[in-house]
């Protein structure tokens, strides 16, 4: 089993679709050390999505990432303009919290020598916005139709 990861992240505004697949490359942004964007000439990047929860004009999100590039998760939700929560390097607002809202919510890998499948989870954080969501069953659906 390769590592999965399963992230929690509330972002700005509501989706047309409430799942899907983001297939956007990504590369290092003309100028910058650290900002990334979509680039057609960058490295392939995967990212499912399902709409967990909507209210106030925001999102959250239930992610899994097929791929693990730099920033992966705040460029490709940028890019298609639902900003993160908090996220002000990528257009997001701090107006509902003092830094990203995005959370690693589930981490499930085989141990390399015990072979034995590890699972773990962890509760949305108490400085973001608050959610009520059961993360024990978030980790197990399924997220694309």
């Amino acid at each position: 089993m390769k590592v999965k990861r399963r992230y929690l992240a509330l972002v700005e505004g509501i989706f047309r679709d409430k799942s899907g697949i983001l297939t956007l490359p990504i590369g290092r942004k003309n100028g910058s050390i650290i900002e990334r964007c979509v680039d057609d000439f960058g490295k392939y990047a995967e990212t499912d999505y399902r709409v967990v929860e909507e209210k106030d004009n925001m999102s959250l999100l239930n992610i899994e990432l097929k791929t693990g590039r730099t920033h992966q998760i705040r460029v490709h939700f940028s890019h298609v303009h639902h900003p993160l929560i908090g996220d002000t390097l990528y257009g997001g607002t701090k107006q509902y919290a003092n830094r990203q809202a995005l959370h690693c919510y589930h981490l499930a890998f085989t141990h390399p020598y015990t072979n034995e499948a590890l699972s773990f989870t962890a509760p949305w954080p108490d400085d973001l916005p608050g959610i009520k969501v059961d993360v024990s069953t978030l980790a197990a659906a399924p997220l694309i139709d």
